[in-house]
């Protein structure tokens, strides 16, 4: 394995210091030697100098892995760059020094031995002068409880014995199964708590257990770790007692933090924008959202691909990984680039089909009804509810991702009805994009149903979250309905919101009051008309049926009278088309 810098906390360090440490590297350990008097003396020198926790890594095979420096009560025990072993023990043990004289093992040094999966830990006390007070030295033993041994003294240290000790502990090692269980995540988050629950939400979605959140509320962001060292240190030391996997940021992230912060923590770092990319890469089920996923993950990983250390060298997937790259440790941006040109032009391809589906819609004139709102506020089941169809309903973030279109045969004639992509708060940019088609269901609705969820607490922000996005997307001119969903569970909400039409798509309460709504919105420019349609201009009753409702209509000698309602422009174009009168009443 190739040998690293020191790492860890080497600020305030000479550079000749770190470079004499730096020669550790060279040192080739004998196989059946544990700790080597040399090293260990080496060791204390250094932290008596330094008043600093130094931590090494070391292989069975007498390699030196990792050197890290901590401060002056811990380390950070993770190893940057070095994977966990799958199949058993990790083949590296731990060896660390305490300065002020303490040489027994602490709960985290514990911790670090299980979590890790280490062949075992070993503390070493340091005295002010540099001398070795104790030595400790933890192992697994059965049930998983660890084994410790003590030695006052270097000399008495039983090498052969101890690494024999390692050898006998893969015995009552029992590997889990990194297959079964989901991914263990710590989140991050500096904007709101509020933010971070959310957060907690999505992390969910994509099918994680949260371990646990951190909140440091910041005026700006740190240039190389985006929160603050000490707070990166205290994540780490929580990562490896609570077994993390990942740890996910709520903000997004550049690829030089990204690497910084793996390489401080030791785990995969991704941020919320990586972690909305791997719920639309789950849930996508048409080819046109594979592929609008799949140009937004490549956008993605081509301005981080300085970042990506432990995100790419994971061939197993989870969180964040899944799509391209999986398996890559390399990708050049010229390679994404290719791959994002060929996406796009196959997108293009689709998206003029949906052009041409939507011009033939136009043509016939049945007007559009497009459900919108935040992510997870119930559209699917008034979808359902309204049209009597069966789109997939679950109690989870972004359930629906591919624009769902259904016939509904309304009061006051059909209508197309549009479940759309829910909208979320800080929506990655690339990801709009990507999905710009299928939002644009939204933009040239002739009706917008702003759905919101009644029992939601942040109500008025994720409101104003939709209308912002709507604005992005130009959806600013259409006739609005605001509709709330699950009144029901919510009560007093009709009082708040007054205009709101109040609704639970679950029992089908005040249903028939949306579907009077959306019949008023439609029928918002139509006007009545009479009409005395010749008999020589006959050929024009199919358009006008399918266009007009009609009120009244008498057969007379010199053709049919009808008393119709109809949109304007309609009767604009069936005038100019076939030159008939239409009379406004």
């Amino acid at each position: 394995m190739e040998k690293q810098r020191i790492s860890g906390h080497t600020e305030g360090i000479r550079r000749t210091q770190l470079e004499a440490m730096q020669t550790w590297y060279d040192l080739q350990i004998p196989q059946d030697a544990y700790l080597p008097e040399e090293l260990c003396l080496m060791m204390a020198e250094c932290t008596a100098a330094l008043g600093r926790e130094i931590a090494v890594f070391l292989s069975r095979s007498g390699d030196v892995l990792d050197i890290r420096l901590g401060e002056n009560d811990r380390v950070d025990s993770h190893l940057p760059r070095i994977r966990r072993n799958a199949k058993g023990l990790s083949r590296i043990r731990c060896i660390h020094t305490h300065p002020g004289g303490d040489w027994h093992l602490s709960e985290p040094d514990l911790s670090t031995l299980t979590s890790l999966r280490l062949d075992s830990v070993c503390a070493v006390g340091v005295s002010a002068d540099g001398g070795v007070t104790g030595i400790s030295a933890a192992f697994h033993g059965e049930n998983g409880v660890p084994v410790t041994e003590t030695l006052p003294s270097l000399r008495k240290l039983p090498a052969p014995q101890w690494m024999e000790e390692i050898l006998r502990s893969e015995e009552h090692f029992e590997a889990p199964d990194e297959e079964e269980g989901p991914e263990k995540a710590l989140l991050i988050g500096t904007e709101s708590k509020e933010s971070l629950s959310e957060l907690a939400a999505l992390a969910e979605s994509a099918g994680a257990v949260v371990a646990a959140t951190v909140f440091q509320k910041r005026a700006a962001a740190d240039h190389a770790y985006y929160i603050g060292t000490g707070k990166v240190a205290e994540v780490a030391l929580a990562v490896q007692n609570l077994d993390v996997d990942t740890v996910i940021f709520d903000d997004e992230l550049s690829g030089r933090q990204i690497r910084n912060l793996e390489d401080a923590i030791g785990v995969k770092v991704i941020d919320r924008t990586a972690l909305i990319l791997d719920i639309f890469a789950q849930r996508a089920r048409s080819n046109e959202g594979k592929l609008q996923v799949l140009a937004a993950q490549l956008k993605y990983r081509s301005a981080r691909l300085l970042g990506q250390g432990l995100l790419l060298s994971r061939l197993g997937g989870g969180i964040g990984t899944r799509g391209p790259g999986e398996t890559k440790l390399e990708m050049d941006r010229r390679r994404i680039r290719e791959q994002v040109n060929d996406v796009e032009r196959r997108l293009k391809a689709l998206e003029k089909e949906r052009g041409m589906r939507r011009k033939n819609r136009e043509k016939s004139q049945i007007p559009v009804v497009a459900l919108v709102g935040y992510t997870n506020v119930g559209k699917s089941s008034l979808m359902n509810r309204i049209s009597g169809s069966d789109v997939l309903v679950q109690d989870r973030l972004f359930a629906t991702l591919d624009a769902v279109s259904r016939r509904v045969a309304g009061e006051t004639g059909e209508y197309i009805l549009v479940d759309t992509v829910g909208f979320i708060n800080k929506l990655p940019h690339d990801l709009v994009e990507a999905f710009h088609s299928t939002l644009e269901e939204a933009a040239l609705a002739d009706v917008l149903v702003l759905v919101s969820d009644a029992t939601d607490e942040r109500l008025e922000e994720h409101q104003e979250t939709v209308r912002r996005v709507l604005a992005d997307l130009g959806a600013t001119e259409q006739r609005r309905i605001e509709v709330m969903n699950k009144c029901d569970l919510a009560p007093g909400i009709e009082d708040r919101y007054p205009e709101a039409v109040c609704v639970s798509a679950a029992t089908g309460w005040g249903m028939d009051r949306l579907s009077k709504a959306i019949g008023q919105c439609i029928r918002q420019d139509e006007k009545r008309y009479e009409l005395l349609l010749p008999y020589a201009s006959y050929a024009a009753v199919n358009t006008i049926l399918k266009l007009a409702r009609v009120n009244e209509r008498e057969d007379r000698s010199d053709g049919t009278f009808f008393v119709l309602t109809m949109r304007e422009a309609d009767a604009r174009t069936l005038a100019a088309r076939y030159q008939l009168h239409f009379k406004e009443i």
